[in-house]
């Protein structure tokens, strides 16, 4: 889940929870509405941690060994 979809999902939840007054039987759209949030709120904090494990990989700079020849040293 990216972290444009968390964000939709927590928009959607909050929308139904604060906005929708509408009653039904069976189910309670408030109720979805938190639920929808507390998804969101994860997939968003799973999403933040992903990126930064990744971002410390793509910046790290590859370590290239060079073999080069040392003069040789005049003894004192």
């Amino acid at each position: 889940m990216g972290i444009g979809t968390s964000i939709l999902l927590i928009a959607i939840g909050a929308i139904l929870k604060f906005a929708v007054t509408v009653s039904t039987s069976g189910f309670n759209i408030n109720t979805i509405g938190v639920i929808l949030m507390i998804v969101g709120g994860v997939g968003l904090v799973l999403s933040l941690l992903w990126m930064t494990m990744w971002a410390d990989r793509w910046r790290r700079p590859r370590t290239t060994y060079v073999e080069r020849e040392v003069p040789p040293t005049e003894p004192y």
